[in-house]
């Protein structure tokens, strides 16, 4: 499915404002009590990403809340939207919930053909998590900070890999937009997911990723790889020491991700 431009914009608003997460109380006939089995939230990534952390850590909360378990699926594999229509086509009972962000959930719709429909297959009910991206790259890549960076990527354009979580993805979109910002041409390596990107860049397969700050901040603080400047007007409050990109040389590269989760949409009979 092709989403309209006007109604990518307002399924983009919709995402960034609050975009899902906790399941509403399902449309059950009757007073049947819910939750009356485990519940599955499903992630279009590999396990090990930020967007599988930040689910397994709120099943956890759901698991003590609902008094059922969250089981965490990971169906990784086109930049999510496998993940994604395997819950628009589950029932509407409250007991699937898909996981993931913008890219899933919004950008998704602007590039493949999907067998499903975002704006009316799913229904958001809550905000997840958002956080800006960071600049990372393996250890043996030069450059001390942003603006070297920059020049050292202009002056290997050619050689120079960025690590993704796959086509349309927050990672490959951002990158793109770093590409866009540095006036270069880049290798552009897709993974099924942000955490075999990051091995790769930790092991030194890939020299690049702009990858979400609460994924790559445990690897940076375990000087495993280079953390160059966040994608945001202010410091993380988590790393005070890493720049934004605007006191490092790259005013106005802002990325954002908007995590989001949502249910299958009850369909209205005829």
């Amino acid at each position: 499915m092709k989403l309209p431009r006007r109604a990518l914009l307002r399924l983009a608003a919709g995402a960034g404002a609050g975009a899902a997460a906790l399941p509403a109380m399902p449309r059950v006939a009757g007073a049947q009590a819910y939750p009356i089995r485990p519940i599955t939230a499903v992630s279009g990534f590999a396990a090990g990403g930020p967007t599988d952390v930040v689910m397994r850590i709120l099943a956890e909360r759901m698991r003590i809340t609902l008094g059922q378990p969250v089981i965490v699926e990971n169906a990784a594999g086109a930049a999510g939207s496998i993940a994604v229509g395997r819950v628009a086509r589950a029932a509407p009972d409250g007991y699937t919930l898909s996981v993931g962000h913008w890219s899933t959930h919004v950008v998704n719709g602007a590039i493949y053909a999907l067998p499903y429909d975002l704006l009316n297959d799913l229904e958001p009910v809550a905000r997840l998590p958002s956080n800006p991206m960071i600049v990372v790259a393996n250890k043996t890549v030069p450059a001390t900070n942003l603006n070297e960076l920059v020049s050292w990527v202009k002056a290997n354009q050619e050689k120079i890999t960025v690590g993704t979580a796959g086509p349309g993805s927050g990672t490959h979109v951002s990158g793109i937009y770093f590409q866009k910002f540095t006036y270069t041409r880049l290798t552009f390596v897709p993974y099924r997911g942000t955490g075999p990107a990051l091995q790769d860049l930790i092991a030194g397969q890939i020299d690049v990723i702009v990858d979400q700050a609460t994924n790559s901040l445990p690897q940076v603080r375990n000087g495993a790889i280079k953390a160059y400047a966040i994608t945001a007007t202010s410091r993380l409050a988590s790393a005070p020491d890493i720049p934004t990109v605007d006191e490092a040389g790259l005013p106005g590269f802002y990325v954002s991700i908007c995590m989001a989760c949502g249910r299958p949409r009850a369909r209205r009979m005829p």
